[in-house]
Formats: C-alpha cells, sequence, structure tokens
C-alpha cells in the first residue's frame, strides 16, 4: 500500500506532526492541514486514499463534514480521532460512516493498522443514523482506555440485530450498556422490556418469558402475555442468564434457532421479531463443564461477547462518575449541587469498590443527602467509606446468618415482585405455581435424608404414601433409592 495518499486534518501541530512521520516512515504520502475547509477541498478535487480527521476543528467539526465525504465519496475510509472520548462521540462518528474510530491519545502502532486495514478493505457505506446532539446527556459515563473500547465495540453494533452477550461483574452498569445498544439502535422505537432470571422461580420463567393461556395450569384464570410478546419488534434484555434453569434454556435455544415459540397452554406458532441481548455476573463456560448450561444455548447467545471493566480497571472515570451522580441527585431533589474536592476525590479512587459503580453511586447519594456541607471532604469521605465497608452493618449481608424460613421465602417474593416494572403484576396463577416451587425442594430434600424411601419420605412429611407417589409424578421428581 505504500504511495497511497493520507490526508490528515487536525487542529494540534504536534498531532500532525507525529501523524505525518510515523506514516511517512511507513512509505505512505501524508497532506497535513489545520482545518476542515482545507480537507473538504482536497477530497472534493479526488485527492487522497484516506482521511483521517479530528472532530473539533476552527472552521467545522469533523463529524458534520462526514456525511458530506462520503456522499461524494463513499468509498473513501474515514478515521475519525477525538479527544471527547464519549459513546456518542464513537456513536456518530461510525453512524455517519467512518471507517473507524480512535480516541486520543492513540497509540501509533494502532493508527498504522487501522490505516493499513482501511486501505485494504473497501469502506462499507450504512445510511446515516441521526443522533441527538445532547452531549450532557450520556448514556454512559466514563472516557477511560477501558471504556473507549466498549463504546467502539457497541458503536458498531448500533446498526445491526446481532445477539450480544454482556459480561461483567455485579454492579458495573450491564443494564445501562444494554439500554444503550437499544436506544441508539434501528430498534429504538418499539419496546425494551427487561427480565432477570435470577429473580424469578423456576416454574414461573417459561410462564413469564413466552405466556401461558387460560387453563394452563392450576391457578391460570386468565391468559398471560410474555416478555417475548411484549418486546415484539424491540429488544428482549435477558439479565442474569447463568442463572435460568435447564428446561428454560432449551425452550429459548428453539426460540433462536427457529425464530418462534408457542405460549404455555397454547398451540398457535407465534414468530419472535426479537434482538435478544443477555447479561452474566457468571463464567458461562465454567457453568458449562458443570452441566449447569447448554453449550449450543452458549454459541446462539454469545455472538458478540461484550465485557464490562470493573471500576477498578477505570478508576480515572471516578471523578465524572461522582460529579455525574451528585448532579443527578440534585437534579432529582430540587436542590443545589454538592462539591467535593480533590482530597476526597483521591481517596476515593484509592478504594477497591467491590461493588463497582452501584456501589460508588450508593456513596454519592448518601453524601448528597446525609451531609449539609456544601463541600463534601475528605474526612466525610473517609467515615462513609469506612462505616460502608464495616462487616457488622446492616448492609454486610443480604442473607443474615439468622434468617428463618419466612424470612428468606419473604425476601425471595419481594426480588420477584420487584423484578417487574412499577405497576406492573406478575402472571396470574401465583399461589400455586409458588406453593409448587416450595414443594419440589421439600421433597427433594426429604427423600434424601430417606435415601430414597418413599414410606419414611411420606411419614416425616406427614402426608399419605399415595399422596406423595401422586405428588413425585406431577412435579417430575427423580427418585433414586439408596442415594
Amino acid at each position: 500500500m505504500t504511495g497511497k495518499t493520507i490526508l490528515i486534518a487536525d487542529d494540534d501541530r504536534a498531532i500532525r506532526t507525529v501523524l505525518s512521520q510515523a506514516l511517512g516512515r511507513e512509505g505512505y504520502d501524508v497532506q497535513v492541514t489545520s482545518n476542515a475547509s482545507t480537507l473538504w477541498r482536497w477530497v472534493s478535487n479526488g485527492e487522497g486514499d484516506m482521511v483521517i480527521t479530528d472532530v473539533v476543528m476552527p472552521d467545522e467539526n469533523g463529524l458534520d463534514l462526514l456525511p458530506r465525504i462520503k456522499k461524494i465519496r463513499p468509498e473513501l475510509p474515514v478515521v475519525v480521532m477525538s479527544a471527547q472520548n464519549t459513546l456518542l462521540t464513537a456513536v456518530k462518528a461510525t453512524e455517519r460512516g467512518a471507517y473507524e474510530y480512535l480516541p486520543k491519545p492513540f497509540d501509533l502502532n494502532e493508527v498504522k493498522s487501522v490505516v493499513q486495514k482501511g486501505l485494504a478493505a473497501k469502506s462499507k457505506v450504512d445510511k446515516p443514523i441521526h443522533v441527538e446532539d445532547d452531549s450532557e446527556d450520556l448514556p454512559l459515563i466514563g472516557r477511560s482506555p477501558a471504556m473507549q473500547e466498549v463504546y467502539r465495540i457497541m458503536a458498531r453494533l448500533m446498526s445491526t440485530d446481532l445477539t450480544v452477550t454482556i459480561t461483567g461483574e455485579s454492579g458495573t452498569g450491564k443494564e445501562l450498556v444494554a439500554h444503550a445498544l437499544h436506544d441508539f439502535g434501528k430498534r429504538k422505537n418499539a419496546p425494551f422490556v427487561a427480565l432477570n432470571m435470577a429473580a424469578i422461580p423456576r416454574e414461573l420463567i417459561e410462564s413469564e418469558l413466552f405466556g401461558h393461556e387460560k387453563g394452563a395450569f392450576t391457578g391460570a384464570d386468565s391468559k398471560n402475555i410474555g416478555r417475548f410478546e411484549q418486546a415484539q419488534g424491540g429488544t428482549l434484555f435477558l439479565d442474569e442468564i447463568g442463572d435460568m434453569p435447564m428446561d428454560a434454556q432449551t425452550r429459548l435455544l428453539r426460540v433462536l434457532q427457529e425464530g418462534e415459540y408457542t405460549t404455555v397452554g397454547g398451540h398457535k406458532t407465534i414468530k419472535a421479531d426479537v434482538r435478544i441481548i443477555a447479561a452474566t455476573h457468571r463464567d458461562l463456560k465454567q457453568l458449562i463443564n458443570q452441566g449447569l448450561f447448554r453449550e449450543d444455548l452458549y454459541y446462539r447467545l454469545n455472538v458478540v461477547p461484550l465485557r464490562i471493566p470493573p471500576l477498578r480497571e477505570r478508576k480515572d472515570d471516578i471523578p465524572d462518575l461522582v460529579r455525574h451522580f451528585l448532579s443527578t441527585y440534585a437534579n432529582e431533589s430540587n436542590q443545589p449541587p454538592k462539591l467535593i474536592d480533590s482530597d476526597a476525590l483521591n481517596y476515593i479512587k484509592q478504594h477497591n469498590w467491590p461493588g463497582n459503580v452501584r456501589e460508588l453511586e450508593n456513596l454519592a447519594n448518601r453524601l448528597a443527602a446525609l451531609y449539609v456541607e456544601d463541600v463534601i471532604n475528605l474526612e466525610i469521605v473517609r467515615s462513609e467509606l469506612t462505616t460502608a465497608s464495616n462487616p457488622n452493618s446492616m448492609e454486610a449481608s443480604a442473607a443474615p446468618d439468622d434468617e428463618t424460613l419466612r424470612d428468606a421465602i419473604h425476601r425471595h417474593l419481594k426480588k420477584y415482585f420487584d423484578a417487574h416494572a412499577p405497576h406492573e403484576l406478575p402472571p396470574t396463577g401465583l399461589y400455586t405455581r409458588v406453593l409448587k416451587e416450595l414443594e419440589i425442594p421439600l421433597i427433594e430434600l426429604s427423600l434424601n435424608a430417606t435415601r430414597g424411601n418413599q414410606i419414611k419420605a411420606a411419614d416425616l412429611l406427614g402426608l399419605n404414601r399415595n399422596t406423595l407417589r401422586k405428588k413425585i409424578r406431577e412435579l417430575e421428581i427423580n427418585v433414586v433409592r439408596g442415594g
């Protein structure tokens, strides 16, 4: 590709010099300018085999120039560079026809690799998608290198329907990423529907996903619309997919393979027109090895893997995140926003943040709500972080050691109800299905304790032997003698 001409537009003299020298040594002819008008003249005259342009220039924004370039020379690869480093910048660059987006500061080896690939490939042009120019309303906060890679992958996915599996520790913002993929994608005008697998009892998941017909099972007094139907034309976000039971995995795999499904108790085939985005904090490959997750479903879901970095890998984003959370709280509570001094910010950056961004948001909300000071100082932050990390604090455990069975059931059911949108009720027939959820482990553990002896298990449970046999059949419980 030596002898090809690279057109570079950037108002920073140092960047022009560095790029000109580096690409010149690779054998390219390089033309540099500090403004958009000169770049436009060169492109209009048919000069150059590739463009590298900054976004912010004295006479015109590079993103605004990009559609005009692609209109007259759609085959010309354009690389966009920016120090703004936000998801919106990456999305705008990609959707307006950029071959690649590079955040500043950039790596010279990466620039050379992008130039080589861009010249070797024909530029693919998609119809630009309008993105609102609202830099203050960012869907994701952070400009660190770790987040830049996330933005670049997301920008490539916006115009596709590819299935995405988002991985990351709890509290990293996986659902925010899923929302952003939907809100800036081609299904943005259709519903975004979320279902948390960890919050749904096993027996309820199929009904939640696919809906059920009236009379499909005891307690199903009316027809229920499932999440697939609710999300028709839009996006279905399956959070904590690693907690999905095997029987529901089988039905989901069938939908992904055939693109259609039936409701529980129904016979009519329904076409599924949804984009699937899954998320998990668990290692799905490890679950596969343990026989807890279907390998074929994994490959159906993991078309595009997207890892969200934990907060400890993006600590440079902490100041922006803290200011964002304090500002958000101030707007919601109709109060002036609090400030945080540099010593306090530095101390926050040194914390390991096992709860990730969610933990940081909780801290910011406490600082805003509990302290009258206009400026949060180091002493306040140190006190709050020390209290929050105290193992004897009330929040130390979601399931305390002295929790009763009644409390545990209440906690799980509350989590289930909370998983539904405000003013949205779970599917009908809840009483029967929850009792079934309780019966299964009760009978299984009783049979285990009696080594599969059904007479002893019936006596232990206080049930008639025939009643126990009937429940074993109905609930499809596997009995192992001597096991």
